[in-house]
């Protein structure tokens, strides 16, 4: 019979934030109704993961994004979460916890995991407004609003806060200097040479990198105005984010009387000095070591709940390694990499590639390594340093990596992975070991995803991915459960992951994102050159030169290549419509270039078939002399908006369809997508235009608009969804605008809006464009801004002109000097 509520012992938690929670998820995979648990945290949340309040921060994940574990899960384990409520004392004879609000909890255990407080160092100055630390969502949200006002930033320290911190402020706009006062960035993980990599990185990217800078005091008249370094420079900011340091918070417990150092004393159970109190996490000092990395928390979580269920194995002491993501580049130490007496280095260097490796070997054992740019051996290199394992068969292979040391110099992952010890360390973002994920894999785990789901391993920022991927075939075999696709051979990412770390990193070039992404070819392949250029020219709007080798030739010519190798040219004709001009000058055309076949297409336009493909240039020359411009019948783009004739000549219609049809298509031509793009106005329910299977539809009724997404009338026919009405002309064309850059912001390179759609669901498209009228007109900005560069003026009458050329941020419409 399962222990009631009340039957059961109280346990009462300090703090709701990784450590707390992730004992008590120790605790309840042990023994769930061992305790009544209470859960008592200040900041008004849910439990969620303070490492990855970076890419929250950069704008690369939302804080649902971030939660480690929601209502549900304590509703789910009948936990009582007092969130917002921060607790001020504690009486240690009556077994009481005393809350800000007056509240009073009593307790028969207590936990504390009151983790650490920011560094504040007490310059003149540093208590002014806009001031701020960078350790919660309150201080996320401050940042944001201060980027939201433009201007400058000074970040002081450069360690890994400080530099996510200011990594984040200048993704978000903000012209950032980081003030430094060691010589080397992030000292404690990286040596001089790692710091130097990463300092020039971050210089490249715009930001301002002082080293060996000592503040001497922040000025202001009411407000932060700059910050005055020791040598009299004076760096104008409006915001001075502080991340110098952490103390463990320890104000509770000392005030208590229990024993305090420098953080809470604990033994090796993870008890203070009161037999009812334990603590752990951030707060603690255990054999007079303090710990602020995720791993060591973790092992305490495990040795505390095991005490707790009367099972006490104890905590012994970390020995810790680093794995981190600075501003999007991966970083790595373990152990002791200074002068190391009688020690030898083994040094890679990789220029091309950005990669920098030392791994310090002392009587043929590791005692430290240091890796930039490529950690995917650091947790190899940690499991030999921890287990101080004789490598002097290694030696001579042992720099290039596991998979090639252990494999005589044939490079094997799985061999790999196989080779590591089971408490090795797999995720560090979660502590997951190599053991927990096939504990994971063994109760039925078969896919990333459901490894992500059952034991939170690659769940944060997914640097560990590719072990889990091998562990999962070393496991599973051909009985893996397929995740999202990798983009090509070239590259072990998928596409969205290409999409996010083009953003996150900031990245300009094609030959960037491959030298940043580790592609595994020199120049990448028909597959991932044309998606990589698109990503770059969606991320990067009038800012990245189109790479005209990376497109297809159809798209390079303008022109649609044909069976016997001429090509056909279609021109475009707005919503369907010609005039004598338009006709005449496609008649000439014909008759010039002796075009065998003139053909009506599907998307009411003129397809002149035969021409040549030294006569493109000419071609297109008579017709831009004509005011036409390309239709892009041969591209990943807008290809027709087509229309009826609506209320202006039928007598059926209701709205005019025509006219919007037009307006529509001068708005979104020229735009590049992941895929063919086709549009439909019908100008009354009996949908003339086939509105109901394009990519959007348009059709009119007496009240004003339905809007229709989603449809596809090739080889797989899909009738759109519908997705909501709007009263006016206007509104048609802004959910069209704000639903055209949704499909090019998130869908995968040559992915139709159809499969897009089932793959995201309808509802999710509805609540994005529909229901969000704040992220649907910024959606909407965000594509007319990327059409300024795309087209001339998308409203205007295009002039005639032969020496007028249609400009775009892809290709130019004129084709003249181009070559297949």
């Amino acid at each position: 019979m399962p222990r009631p509520p009340q039957a059961r012992e109280h346990l009462v938690v300090i703090g709701n934030g990784m450590a707390g929670c992730r004992a008590i998820e120790e605790l309840l995979a042990r023994d769930p109704e061992r305790y009544r648990v209470t859960i008592i945290g200040a900041e008004p949340h849910v439990n969620y993961n303070r490492i990855m309040l970076s890419p929250v921060l950069a704008g690369e994940k939302s804080f649902e994004d971030i939660v480690l574990n929601g209502h549900d899960w304590y509703r789910d384990n009948g936990i009582e979460l007092i969130a917002g409520d921060a607790v001020i004392s504690i009486d240690r004879q009556a077994k009481n916890v005393f809350a800000a609000s007056g509240r009073v909890v009593s307790y028969d255990r207590l936990l504390l995991a009151t983790g650490s407080d920011p560094f504040i160092i007490p310059v003149p100055g540093h208590d002014l407004p806009g001031v701020i630390s960078f350790r919660d969502m309150a201080d996320v949200d401050r940042m944001l609003m201060a980027a939201d006002m433009g201007g400058d930033a000074v970040v002081i320290g450069g360690g890994l806060l400080g530099l996510e911190a200011a990594h984040g402020l200048s993704l978000r706009g903000m012209k950032v200097t980081v003030v430094h006062l060691m010589p080397t960035l992030m000292e404690r993980q990286l040596d001089e040479a790692a710091g130097w990599l990463l300092k020039t990185a971050l210089e490249g990217r715009g930001q301002t990198i002082l080293t060996q800078a000592d503040t001497a005091e922040i000025v202001g008249d009411g407000a932060v105005e700059g910050v005055r370094l020791k040598d009299g420079t004076l760096i104008p900011a409006s915001l001075v984010v502080m991340a110098v340091g952490i103390r463990p918070n320890v104000k509770l417990a000392r005030e208590a009387g229990l024993a305090v150092g420098r953080g809470i004393h604990v033994d090796d159970h993870m008890v203070t000095s009161d037999p009812a109190v334990l603590a752990v996490g951030e707060c603690v000092e255990h054999d007079g070591q303090v710990y602020g990395l995720v791993a060591p928390l973790f092992e305490m979580c495990r040795a505390l709940a095991d005490g707790l269920v009367e099972k006490p194995t104890g905590y012994k002491g970390s020995v810790t390694s680093t794995k981190l993501k600075v501003s999007g580049i991966d970083v790595f130490s373990a152990g002791d990499f200074s002068a190391v007496e009688g020690a030898e280095d083994i040094v890679l260097r990789d220029a091309s590639r950005g990669v920098y490796k030392r791994v310090v070997v002392k009587d043929d054992r590791i005692v430290g390594a240091v890796l930039y740019g490529d950690t995917g051996d650091g947790g190899w290199y940690f499991d030999l340093l921890k287990r101080q394992e004789d490598v002097s068969e290694l030696r001579d292979l042992l720099i290039f990596g596991q998979a090639f040391a252990q494999g005589g110099g044939v490079s094997d992952p799985k061999a790999a992975v196989a080779a590591l010890s089971d408490d090795a360390e797999i995720c560090g973002c979660n502590g997951v070991s190599k053991g927990q994920v096939l504990a994971c894999i063994d109760k039925g785990a078969c896919s990333l995803d459901a490894v992500r789901a059952g034991c939170k391993a690659s769940a944060s920022c997914g640097s560990c991915t590719g072990l889990v991927e091998n562990l999962l075939a070393l496991k599973l075999g051909d009985e893996v459960q397929a995740g999202p696709k990798t983009m090509c051979k070239c590259t072990s990412f998928g596409h969205d992951d290409v999409r996010r770390e083009i953003v996150a990193q900031g990245m300009r070039s094609i030959p960037e994102v491959m030298q940043k992404l580790h592609w595994s070819t020199p120049d990448g392949c028909s597959s991932c050159r044309p998606a990589l250029n698109y990503y770059l020219l969606c991320a990067l709007p009038g800012d990245y030169a189109d790479d005209q080798q990376s497109r297809f030739v159809n798209e390079r010519m303008h022109a649609n290549i044909q069976k016997d190798g001429t090509y056909s040219v279609v021109p475009r004709m707005w919503g369907g419509i010609t005039n004598p001009r338009e006709l005449r000058a496609i008649a000439d055309v014909v008759e010039k270039f002796n075009a065998p076949m003139v053909k009506v297409t599907g998307g009411q336009r003129l397809d002149i078939f035969g021409i040549k493909k030294e006569d493109l240039p000419a071609v297109w020359a008579d017709l831009n002399a004509a005011g036409m411009v390309s239709g892009h019948a041969y591209g990943k783009s807008l290809r027709t908006v087509k229309t009826c004739v609506g209320s202006e000549w039928c007598r059926f219609g209701t709205q005019d369809s025509t006219g919007l049809g037009v307006k529509i298509e001068r708005m979104t031509w020229g735009s590049w997508m992941p895929h063919k793009f086709k549009i439909a106005v019908s100008g009354c329910p009996r949908n003339c235009a086939e509105a109901t299977i394009k990519d959007f539809g348009v059709v009119c009724v007496d009240s004003g608009y339905e809007l229709h997404v989603g449809g596809n009338g090739g080889i797989h026919v899909r009738a759109t969804d519908f997705l909501c009405k709007v009263a006016t002309e206007e509104e048609a064309m802004h959910y069209c605008a704000a639903f055209v850059q949704l499909y090019r912001e998130e869908a995968r390179y040559l992915e139709r809006t159809a499969p897009w759609i089932e793959r995201v669901g309808v509802e999710y498209i509805r609540e994005r464009i529909a229901d969000d009228a704040e992220g649907r007109d910024a959606l909407a900005a965000r594509f007319l801004f990327s059409q300024s560069f795309s087209q001339e003026d998308p409203w205007a009458e295009r002039a005639a002109g032969a020496d007028r050329v249609q400009h775009s941020h892809m290709a130019e419409f004129h084709p003249v000097g181009e070559s297949a």
